[in-house]
Parts: C-alpha cells; sequence; structure tokens
C-alpha cells in the first residue's frame, strides 16, 4: 500500500513471485468512471473507492493467499479490506511527495493522471502503529524490500 508512484506493483510482483502467490494489481480493477476520472485529473472520493474496496476485499477473500496492490490510503480503507480478510498485513511503501510525482510523471501508460499525487499525500492516513502493518522505505533497493517484507511476511502470514 502507499500512495501512486511508491512502487507498489514493483514489490507486489517481486513478492508474488517469491512466495508463489498470486497477485491482484488493484489498478485493474477501478470502475471505468474512475479511470476516467482519475484521467482527467480528479481525484477519487470515498463514493467512488467503496465499490472498488469491496471488489478487492471479495476477490481476496476468495483465495487462499494472494498479493494485493492497492494505495489504501485511509484506515477506513484498510478496515473495509481487513472486514473481508481479518488477517491480512500490509506493506506501507514510505516515499516523499516529490519522488512520487517524478516516478509518477514518468509512466506514460498508466491512466493516473500526475497532477493527483498531492491529492493522495492529502489523503493518506499513515498506518504507522496500525497492527499488522509493515513499512518498507521506497529508497531502499527492491531486492531489499522484498527480502524485509519476504521474511516478516513468513513470520505472521497466516
Amino acid at each position: 500500500m502507499g500512495v501512486a508512484g511508491a512502487g507498489k506493483s514493483t514489490l507486489a510482483k517481486e513478492l508474488a513471485r517469491a512466495l508463489d502467490y498470486p497477485l491482484i494489481e488493484g489498478d485493474e480493477h477501478h470502475l471505468a468512471a474512475s479511470k476516467a476520472k482519475m484521467r482527467a485529473g480528479i481525484a477519487l472520493d470515498d463514493a467512488d473507492r467503496e465499490p472498488w474496496l469491496d471488489h478487492l476485499g471479495e476477490l481476496l477473500a476468495s483465495r487462499e493467499s494472494a498479493m494485493l496492490t492497492c494505495s489504501a490510503l485511509k484506515r477506513r480503507y484498510r478496515e473495509r479490506l481487513r472486514a473481508r480478510v481479518p488477517m491480512l498485513k500490509f506493506v506501507f511503501i514510505e516515499i516523499e511527495a516529490a519522488e512520487a510525482e517524478e516516478r509518477v510523471a514518468a509512466r506514460s501508460s498508466h491512466f493516473f493522471a500526475p497532477s493527483l499525487v498531492a491529492s493522495q499525500f492529502a489523503a493518506l492516513e499513515s498506518p504507522r502503529g496500525e497492527a499488522g502493518v509493515l513499512t518498507v522505505s521506497a529508497r531502499q533497493p527492491i531486492r531489499e524490500q522484498v527480502a524485509v517484507a519476504g521474511a516478516w511476511l513468513a513470520r505472521g502470514a497466516p
């Protein structure tokens, strides 16, 4: 979890491969109307995110194990997912706003407008201190992120 540009997809893909878990790319499950809003530079609101979060929760609950990419910016979003999967764990990728903006601007094939990065930071409710959350730095090499997160998940995975 984390803001756009943090590296959620990269870390999840590598972790899923290392743990032999199926990967659920959260962005692929946004409603068409939500993708259109984001392309137009309009931030999603809670009403836009609720059906998406419910669908992601259903996808997770239907599997024994899986790796999911999801911004999960607010605590209530994380709780909505935990309601479906009580033992759900989150790896929070922490990144500075300037670096996230730079990374998002460099992506040419994604529907998320770079102008929306600031809205993600405004909405972010840090999960630090929540049970079942590991924080890693986006500046850590991906191999280190995978090693730390993989070991953490192996110790406490359901």
